[in-house]
């Protein structure tokens, strides 16, 4: 006899799924895939909301009764195998509620504060960054930060530590203030930060979940690539909507000044460089970026200098140039990067050596040219992402003042194994999140965006070993490239103290049996599995 399912419950008939930028493929269990959507008898959103949260829990038992493992898909962004699982995958797309909270449902504390309802959203998991934007974008509202590639659901930039580049503001997650997640096949809990109370008794009432305030709880579950339960809905803080200048510039030349702006954050001696002082009394820095080609690049000389990317922010007014989309502009499209890819593992490492610099060297300055200043809110300048098809993006966190270091270990690798693609890097403030991979006060991101080919993996793991050689702390973004990952070497990133504190307050959280429905072959590899 068929098994009936419950409304918004969807069986889905998928043996085998492939993520987005197309660098893996996993394989699922028969009778093991769901689809969620709301319940379609019910018109009241409030109620829908709720009945979904039973039809998580549900899903647990599911789980539970026939021994699979389980987890949420989001919008298969990750380009490492962390959010995945041989068991099966829920489809959580349709879920994209979205409410407004008034004074009754705020902490006192923080309205004491004087901060207001409006400053706080509470939304759906399957809702993605660029939905969220768009939403809260005719509240008059933005995201505090974003990740940049806005395809990506918002649960899912969470719980990967999704960084973005506001350096001032830190990581997508930092602008999370409470996680309802589902954390059993009876149980469900609201989480919110002792420290940082921010939903009140009411709220957490109308959830009907258990109300958990406290800080390493919510450190750990806030990066914690669905291993801590299915989290139904995020709670983010929000600010006034605002706009973004971006300007782009031409190769600039690397030298002692930029590297001072780079480790140390000292503008002074690329002043000139600059639209606006970094503090004016209408515009403020909100995120810098500094462009490499590694193929074509040497201190002290402008022709084979850096690209330099700004965005200040300002206040909005519904009178700005509208910003034009990239259309025209050169973007790679879905089947180039898998040419190049096939090009690369076909004619071995040798070829391959030899095609890399000038492929590089043809498509950077198409990507990166400087463009004429250009507006927008949040949303509209980061939308979806440029790189697509067979892409390998590894991105490399680091106190700031090593950055330089590290390009110079780049550089150095590369001249060994060329790397087909490029170096950016963007500044983040650091996290709490205990798993969180901006950890340093400070974080300097380097992201290496390129080809998916072999002689790509063979230069991050050359990358990350020199690193080691050389004693540079570094961490790995838990979405991208980050095979070398061991329980050591996670020891030696977050320290061992952090990394226990996570391993206790997920068995604090679920059950041995609810463990091992939200756990992964990734885990195991990392020794997060305990």
């Amino acid at each position: 006899m068929a098994l009936t399912y419950p409304e918004g419950i969807q069986l889905w008939e998928i043996d085998e799924w492939t993520n987005g930028h197309e660098n893996f493929t996993c394989k699922f269990q028969k009778d093991a895939s769901f689809k969620l959507v709301l319940p379609s008898s019910i018109t009241d959103e409030e109620e829908q909301y709720k009945a979904t949260t039973s039809n998580f829990m549900w899903l647990v038992k599911y789980a539970i009764d026939n021994n699979l493992s389980m987890r949420a898909m989001g919008n298969g962004w990750s380009f490492s195998e962390v959010a995945v699982c041989p068991g099966g995958v829920v489809d959580t797309k349709s879920l994209r509620l979205s409410f407004a909270l008034n004074n009754s449902f705020v902490a006192p504390e923080y309205l004491q504060s004087g901060k207001h309802s409006d400053d706080l959203f509470f939304v759906q998991c399957g809702m993605s960054v660029m939905q969220l934007e768009d939403i809260l974008q005719q509240r008059g509202r933005s995201p505090k930060a974003s990740g940049a590639s806005n395809m990506q659901s918002l649960a899912g930039a969470t719980s990967t530590g999704t960084h973005g580049s506001a350096y001032r503001v830190g990581a997508v997650h930092d602008t999370i203030v409470g996680l309802h997640i589902i954390s059993g096949p009876d149980k469900h809990v609201f989480l919110q930060r002792q420290s940082n109370p921010v939903a009140s008794d009411e709220f957490i009432k109308w959830l009907g979940a258990e109300k958990i305030s406290d800080d390493d709880m919510f450190n750990s579950a806030v990066v914690s690539f669905g291993s801590f339960g299915f989290i139904h809905g995020v709670l983010i803080e929000t600010e006034p909507l605002f706009l973004l200048e971006e300007r782009r510039s031409d190769q600039i030349t690397y030298n002692d000044a930029l590297v001072n702006a780079i480790n140390n954050t000292i503008f002074d001696g690329i002043s000139t460089l600059l639209p606006y002082p970094v503090d004016g009394p209408d515009k403020s820095l909100y995120h810098f970026e500094v462009l490499l080609n590694p193929h074509n690049f040497e201190p002290g000389n402008a022709a084979k200098g850096v690209f330099f990317k700004v965005l200040y922010k300002m206040p909005y007014t519904k009178d700005y140039p509208r910003r034009v989309r990239d259309s025209e502009g050169h973007t790679y499209g879905e089947t180039t990067l898998g040419l190049v890819q096939t090009i690369l593992d076909t004619l071995g490492s040798t070829i391959s050596t030899l095609l890399v610099p000038p492929l590089v060297n043809k498509l950077m300055p198409l990507a990166f040219k400087a463009v004429p200043p250009a507006f927008g809110t949040l949303g509209e300048t980061f939308s979806n992402t440029k790189f697509r098809g067979k892409a390998a993006s590894g991105a490399i966190a680091v106190n700031r003042a090593d950055a330089s270091k590290v390009i110079d270990v780049i550089i150095d690798v590369n001249k060994e194994t060329p790397f087909p693609g490029a170096l950016a890097l963007r500044f983040v403030k650091g996290t709490n999140a205990l798993l969180g991979f901006t950890r340093y006060p400070s974080t300097c991101v380097l992201e290496l965006d390129g080809v998916e080919a072999k002689v790509t993996r063979d230069f991050f793991q050359k990358v990350w070993d020199r690193l080691e050689e050389l004693n540079i702390p570094y961490t790995l973004h838990w979405g991208k490239i980050n095979f070398n990952l061991t329980p050591q070497r996670l020891k030696n990133m977050y320290g061992e103290a952090n990394v226990n504190k996570w391993l206790q307050c997920r068995k604090q959280l679920l059950d041995e049996q609810t463990r091992k429905v939200f756990c992964n072959d990734f885990m195991t590899q990392c020794g997060l599995d305990l």
